[in-house]
């Protein structure tokens, strides 16, 4: 049987990965528990499961050819002890103790315990590459009644969609897994072919496929000259360059829950979409963040946000592997309103759906495509510092199923998606709808943040007072 290579996009992902830069995702997901030994019983449930999920029983090796590829085989020495982990509650309580003071201003009670004070140091280290590129750490939770799982998968095995799948694979029996129905504006026409793609694609079959994906390619690396430079970009979205042979980094974690109604409640009154309005608080919340801090607010256009599209068809079974194209958008900070900083947001997602995710600086996935696996493996230290000059925060929505999700019985109240930390940059977040609740999730590199707690706590402040001005 022939080897399945990884597509030159995961293969990317899996060559652009230091041990400062681990190129994981995560979802923080907080449980019910119905007894003391719930945890327990998710552990030994979650072990269990993962032995009969072909998907997570394989790793990634070099092959010799094509030169730099690489492939999924089955790994024969799988032991689900080495991927599923019950975390020491005691260790983890003495942990979270000495962090009560951001857990309280991201939103947990006073003595809670916050797992996302676990899920930092573990975002931070880097999955073990001779096996399996996935792990599921079972913490103590924010109260007596729970218990917290965090995931961790790396993105040459999914993309936030395929990554989702796969863990339903592991919670109680549901329905075939499908993303919940995006919320999106007015259908728009589709634009006619227009400029040399339209003419190219009337050559015929090898030779006008060949030059229109050259010409695609010109297109985007155009694109990417024109999105300019990081200049005026925040000091608190830089993080220090590690330096040669640099080991694991340091991460902080931070989650936010808002009311989905509320949000509503600003897109029937603004317009736009739900996605327009959380990439707009997003914003706020920086320029709020960025004040209270005494940081100068920049000038001029805005740190430039990657919004990672998928490129899945509509119904569509998640699958593994990557589907991602993506839009550039530069989040207004200078702007004081926020009704006018919504409007400006709407317009660039506007321009950037007309466009589609196959044009613009934002498809730079694309261009993995057109590089050959050797070129994966000799650039991909290149490709991971050119990430600065690309975009200067990542800002990603995962589309959560309308399930609810069971473990052993134990229901899910809260999923926090966490995002990868590009080389170079201090900040990323992801945000997911999960029953009726907007959960967003922050992940810093600690030692260039150290307030995260306080972002989440502007994120807060942020809707709070788009709630007053459209009321």
């Amino acid at each position: 049987m022939s080897p399945e290579h990884l597509s030159p996009l995961d293969l990317a992902f899996w060559r652009i990965e230091s041990a400062a830069h681990p190129m994981h995702l995560g979802a923080l997901a907080v449980l019910s528990a119905d007894g003391p030994d719930a945890a327990a019983r998710a552990a030994a449930l979650l072990a269990e499961r993962c032995a009969g999920l072909p998907g997570l029983r394989r790793r990634i090796h070099d092959v010799l050819l094509p030169v730099g590829a690489a492939a999924w085989s089955p790994d024969p020495d799988f032991d689900p002890a080495r991927h599923v982990f019950l975390a020491d509650a005691d260790a983890d309580a003495d942990a979270d103790a000495d962090a009560d003071a951001d857990a309280d201003a991201a939103g947990a009670g006073a003595g809670a315990v916050d797992p996302r004070a676990a899920a930092g140091p573990l975002m931070a280290r880097p999955l073990d590459r001779t096996r399996p590129p996935w792990e599921a750490h079972v913490l103590a939770g924010p109260g007596p009644d729970s218990f917290a799982v965090l995931f961790k998968f790396h993105h040459a095995l999914a993309d936030g969609l395929g990554a989702l799948a796969l863990a339903a694979g592991l919670f109680d029996r549901q329905p075939p897994f499908a993303p919940g129905p995006a919320v999106r504006g007015p259908a728009r026409p589709v634009p006619a072919p227009r400029g040399p793609g339209a003419a190219l694609r009337r050559l015929p079959g090898v030779f006008a496929s060949r030059v229109h994906d050259l010409g695609q390619a010109l297109e985007i690396g155009a694109a990417v000259a024109r999105a300019g430079l990081p200049l005026g970009v925040p000091d608190a979205l830089v993080a220090a360059e590690p330096g040669p042979g640099a080991g694991a980094g340091s991460r902080s974690v931070a989650g936010l829950a808002l009311d989905l109604d509320e949000v509503n409640l600003i897109r029937k009154a603004a317009g736009g979409t739900v996605n327009d309005v959380l990439i707009a608080l997003v914003a706020g919340a920086l320029r709020r963040w960025l004040a209270e801090r005494g940081d100068p607010l920049p000038r001029g256009a805005g740190p430039r946000a990657l919004i990672p599209v998928s490129r899945r068809r509509p119904g569509a079974a998640p699958g593994a592997g990557n589907r991602l194209s993506g839009y550039l958008l530069r989040l207004p900070l200078a702007e004081d309103d926020p009704l006018r900083r919504l409007y400006a947001v709407r317009a660039g997602m506007d321009r950037n759906k007309e466009a589609g995710p196959a044009r613009g600086a934002g498809a730079v996935a694309l261009l993995a495509d057109h590089v050959h696996p050797l070129g994966h493996r000799l650039g991909g230290p290149l490709v991971a510092q050119a990430a600065r000059l690309l975009y200067d925060i990542l800002v990603t929505s995962v589309p959560l199923p309308g399930l609810t999700f069971t473990l052993g019985g134990s229901t899910v109240r809260e999923v926090y998606p966490l995002a990868p930390l590009a080389r170079g940059q201090s900040l990323a977040i992801a945000v997911s709808t999960y029953k009726g609740t907007v959960h967003y999730g922050l992940v810093a590199d600690a030692a260039a943040v150290p307030d995260l707690a306080a972002l989440a706590g502007a994120l807060r402040a942020e809707l709070d007072a788009f709630v007053r001005e459209v009321s």
